[in-house]
């Protein structure tokens, strides 16, 4: 009987495998085309020599998981056709795909790229023989070369992205600047202006034509991405979860067979094992029934206090026997869990309040000192912004002339007439003068990147560290000098070289930062002229002195006694949020462990005097303006 049965098991069992075998073969296929999809999405956004190798061996391994191992299979074999007929179409695709993509790359390159070159060294030529800025034609050029610049930014941004809004930008930027070679046609004034601006305009329209081939091209790769790739991809999924269902009937079969002669075989034993146990049964329920009823009554006890359910009330503690003293045990556990379940509500209820109290009252503080430094900061990526652009336009518009030269230099080089010595010095000299200024204009471009980049590091990292306190102070003011462009205030600072400090740069650049912004807003409104002076000296062995001082309107005595104040300000209405001169106050007393002096007098302008060790006393700048610090005393004259 046991014999017969177990060969009736092993059977089944061999089909319950084939059947889990054919469905981690489907599914191995679903995972590998999901894969391949996904590449092929991938290298269409993205292309590289990476992502089609990789898209090749995935293609592989699919046309192996099918002809190697899905024909192969006994339960698979019959039914793999229509798989394989929809993986061929969907790798077809990815091929007619890849033409199409070599097709937009072409003319990206070919009909977009270099007619905008060719525009590019066009406006440089214009520019070039228009003699001055006071020309008629200049304010036509420049909105026609910004049309341009926003032109070829929104055509490379549709082409990466695919965005309708830059297309339509593209386009609208194209019609500017084909409005603008008209009025610029007629506002010549000499041949070499005119000529180029017909240049401009054949290469306006051959760049209109490229941009309108390319837009079509993309919708063709973006229809045929859908239609081929992802539908395909679809029908293929299709596929294998019908061929899935079959696999899982077949298992479900199989593993009913299997089921069912594991029942038949344990009916037959429990038989012979239930004759056996009958009697051992029937003494053991004797025994068991003197103390089952009393167990399971403790038992349900506990299981209820164990979910929480202390009203249940423990039965048999009155017994006078070891199951009454398990019953009175488990009643003790309840008082207690009673006890300590209400204790611990009481606590986390205060706690859960007095933790939400102080997490409001500090991201409030802390928010709002945030927003103060960021602001702050702010301002000095858009000032530094603005001085790098011009060295960077002066520089690109002479390495496009210089193109151009170059260019004409080889055409006259290839010419059967031979190139002169005149021409030779003539291109030598040029060549020099403009390595020259693309030298000096990408210097000061590094310059200022370089004095913003160690202002910005030190700002937003509260590293201690030994610096020159002279050249903290020139990057710092570096920093904030497109602040004084759009003002009449001088700037004047004396600080001795060779003074080392060990302390905080980012601290101090937030300081000098902050007094700048309140002297600028404050001291110098209604476009007021004055004088800004940061000076320096050493205090005894120890100590530095830094004096910030203006010129301008002063502050009343009423002003001086809350400046230092959280949330005080005179321009509320106008945006002001009061934090400056609190940040600077707490950085000077707390991180740098210094003194603060205010003097002031209205129309005389302001002093600011600090006092600062050579080596900071402070802690962290984590802790010490934070909001929860103590407000400052008043340090200061107001005669």
């Amino acid at each position: 009987m046991i014999w017969n049965g177990a060969k009736v098991l092993g059977s089944a069992w061999n089909d319950v495998r084939q059947a889990r075998e054919s469905e981690k073969i489907l599914a191995r296929l679903e995972s590998e085309t999901g894969r391949l999809q996904n590449l092929i999405h991938r290298y269409i956004n993205q292309p590289s020599p990476e992502l089609f190798a990789e898209i090749l061996l995935v293609r592989e391994a699919v046309l192996g998981t099918l002809t190697t191992r899905a024909s192969t299979d006994p339960m698979l074999s019959g039914s793999v056709e229509e798989l394989e007929h929809v993986t061929e179409r969907f790798l077809d695709g990815f091929g007619q795909l890849r033409s199409v993509q070599t097709k937009i790359s072409k003319t990206y390159e070919e009909q977009v790229l270099a007619p905008a070159k060719d525009m590019a060294g066009l406006y440089s030529i214009i520019e070039g023989a228009t003699g001055h800025r006071d020309a008629l034609i200049w304010p036509s050029l420049g909105k026609s070369r910004e049309a341009f610049t926003a032109m070829l930014v929104a055509a490379n941004s549709y082409y990466l992205s695919l965005a309708t809004a830059s297309a339509e930008e593209a386009r609208h930027n194209t019609e500017t600047i084909e409005k603008t070679i008209p009025v610029m046609s007629d506002l010549a004034d000499n041949d070499l202006q005119r000529m180029a601006l017909q240049r401009l305009k054949t290469r306006t329209a051959a760049l209109r034509d490229g941009l309108s081939k390319l837009s079509n091209e993309l919708t063709d790769r973006t229809e045929l991405l859908h239609n081929t790739i992802d539908a395909t991809q679809a029908e293929a999924t299709g596929a294998v979860d019908e061929l899935s269902a079959k696999m899982r009937e077949r298992e479900q079969a199989a593993q009913a067979t299997f089921d069912q002669a594991l029942s038949d075989i344990s009916r037959r034993v429990l038989t012979i094992a239930v004759m056996f146990l009958g009697v051992i049964l029937s003494a053991g329920v004797l025994i068991a029934l003197s103390i089952r009823l009393p167990l399971q009554q403790i038992m349900t006890s506990m299981r209820a206090i164990t979910m929480g359910d202390f009203e249940r009330e423990v039965q048999g503690i009155n017994a006078r026997d070891e199951v009454g003293a398990m019953a009175r045990a488990v009643e003790v556990f309840r008082e207690n869990a009673i006890a300590r379940r209400k204790a611990e509500d009481d606590l986390r209820a205060s706690k859960e309040r007095a933790e939400s109290a102080l997490f409001e009252l500090n991201t409030a503080q802390q928010n709002l000192i945030d927003a103060e430094r960021l602001a702050a900061l702010g301002g000095l990526v858009a000032g530094v912004a603005h001085e790098v652009n011009n060295p960077i336009g002066i520089s690109l518009t002479v390495a496009s002339s210089f193109a151009r030269r170059s260019e004409m230099f080889e055409a006259e080089l290839k010419s059967e007439g031979g190139l002169r010595r005149s021409q030779l010095e003539e291109f030598v000299r040029s060549s020099r003068d403009a390595s020259q200024q693309l030298v000096a204009n990408l210097h000061r471009a590094g310059e200022l990147i370089q004095s913003f980049k160690q202002v910005a590091v030190d700002r937003s990292h509260a590293e201690r560290r030994q610096f020159l306190l002279g050249e903290a102070t020139d990057q710092i003011i570096t920093s904030l000098k497109p602040v004084l462009k759009r003002g009449r205030i001088a700037l004047e600072v004396d600080v001795p070289e060779g003074l080392m400090v060990d302390g905080y740069p980012g601290s101090y650049g937030q300081i000098l930062t902050n007094l700048f912004l309140n002297a600028v807003n404050h001291a110098f409104t209604d476009g007021r002229a004055g004088t800004i002076s940061i000076s320096a000296r050493p205090r005894g062995p120890d100590d530095v002195e830094i004096i910030f001082a203006d010129n301008g309107a002063g502050m009343t005595p009423d002003v001086q006694r809350q400046a230092f104040d959280p949330f005080f300000t005179t321009r509320r209405n106008e945006g002001g949020t009061g934090l400056g001169l609190h940040i600077v106050y707490n950085l000077v007393t707390q991180q740098l462990g210094g003194r603060m002096m205010l003097e002031s007098r209205l129309g005389q302008g302001t002093t600011f005097r600090i006092i600062m060790p050579r080596t900071a006393k402070g802690g962290a700048a984590t802790d010490e303006i934070d909001g929860t610090s103590q407000w400052p005393n008043r340090t200061m004259s107001s005669t």
